[in-house]
C-alpha cells in the first residue's frame, strides 16, 4: 500500500434510533459533544491522518450535516460586523480549504458494507480509511486513523481497529481471530459479525475504524445481502483477509460508543474535563450531582 490514504468515508446514513425523539430532526452525527457535533470530530481525526477528500454517504433526509460543512453566509455578516473573531474564525473553520467533502446518497439502507460500496465512484482504486463517527476516540497522542494509516502504509495491508470487550459483549461487535498477535497488532485468521459468546473466536471487537485496500469493492458487489437484506462490511472483510494481509490493530485511545446514550454522555464529561475552560465547574457539578443522589 504505497499511495497514500487520501480518501475518508463516512457512513452517516443512519437513522439513530436509539436517540428518538432528538434524532427525528438532528441526525445522530450532529449531537454534540460539548460545543462540537460527533461528526467533527472523525472529521478532524480524518485530516490528521492526511485524507483531504473526505465522502460523506447519507440519505436524501439528511440536509443538516452537508448544511454544516457548508458557508453560512448571514452568520459569518453578523459575527464580523459583531467583532467576534474568534467565533467566525471557529465555524470558517470546520474544513481547512485544501480539503473537500463530497456526499453520495445511499437511496436504501441497505447495511454498511452497501454504504462503503456507494462511495467507490469517489474513491476510485485506492485504499481509503472509513470512520462510524458516533464511535468517538479520545487520545492525547496520534489519532486512531492516523495510527491505522501508519500501519497499514508499513504494512502494505489493510487495518481494522480493535479493543477488548468482555465476553457477553461479543454479540454486540464484529470479532475478529488473529494469528501471531505481537505488540498492537496481529494478521487477522478470521472475523464474525455478532457472535455469542460460546461461539465467539476471541474477545477482541472490531471498533469503527478501517484502512481498506480497493480490492473490498469488487468484494462487497459480489456479497450476498445477510439478515434483513443488508451487506455487511464484516463479510467484505471476511472475503478480503482470503485475498489480502489484513491486520488487526488496538488502536492507543480511549472509545466512547456514542451509538448510546450513557457512552455520549461518558464522552461529554471525558472531553469537559478535558477542556481547560469547562474542567473546573465541570468537576464542581459532577461533586453535586453525586452528592445529591
Amino acid at each position: 500500500m504505497t499511495a497514500r490514504v487520501r480518501c475518508a468515508v463516512f457512513p452517516v446514513a443512519g437513522l439513530g434510533t436509539r436517540f428518538l425523539p432528538a434524532t427525528k430532526t438532528v441526525p445522530k452525527e450532529m449531537l454534540p459533544v460539548v460545543d462540537r457535533p460527533l461528526i467533527q470530530y472523525a472529521v478532524d481525526e480524518a485530516i490528521e491522518a492526511g485524507c483531504d477528500t473526505l465522502v460523506f454517504v447519507t440519505n436524501r433526509y439528511k440536509h443538516s450535516v452537508a448544511d454544516y460543512f457548508d458557508k453560512a453566509y448571514e452568520l459569518e455578516q453578523k459575527l464580523e460586523r459583531a467583532g467576534k473573531s474568534e467565533l467566525l474564525a471557529m465555524i470558517r473553520d470546520v474544513l481547512p480549504r485544501h480539503v473537500r467533502a463530497v456526499f453520495v446518497t445511499q437511496a436504501e439502507a441497505l447495511g454498511l458494507g452497501h454504504a462503503v460500496l456507494c462511495a467507490r465512484p469517489v474513491v476510485g482504486d485506492q485504499p481509503f480509511a472509513v470512520l462510524l463517527p458516533d464511535d468517538l476516540i479520545w487520545n492525547r497522542g496520534a489519532g486512531a486513523t492516523r495510527q491505522l494509516v501508519e500501519l497499514a502504509t508499513q504494512q502494505q495491508a489493510s487495518v481494522i481497529a480493535v479493543q477488548d470487550v468482555p465476553i457477553e459483549q461479543t454479540r454486540s461487535y464484529g470479532i475478529v481471530a488473529t494469528r501471531d498477535f505481537t505488540g498492537r497488532h496481529g494478521e487477522i485468521s478470521a472475523i464474525v459479525e455478532k457472535p455469542r459468546p460460546e461461539e465467539a473466536p476471541s474477545t477482541l471487537a472490531v471498533v469503527g475504524r478501517y484502512v481498506l485496500q480497493p480490492r473490498i469493492f469488487e468484494l462487497l458487489e459480489s456479497t450476498k445481502p445477510g439478515a434483513g437484506g443488508e451487506i455487511q462490511l464484516t463479510d467484505g472483510i471476511a472475503a478480503l483477509l482470503k485475498e489480502q494481509k489484513t491486520l488487526a490493530y488496538r488502536f492507543e485511545g480511549r472509545r466512547f460508543d456514542c451509538g448510546s446514550r450513557i457512552g455520549l454522555i461518558e464522552a461529554t464529561l471525558q472531553y469537559a474535563l478535558e477542556d481547560a475552560d469547562l474542567r473546573d465547574a465541570a468537576k464542581a457539578l459532577m461533586r453535586q450531582a453525586l452528592a445529591a443522589v
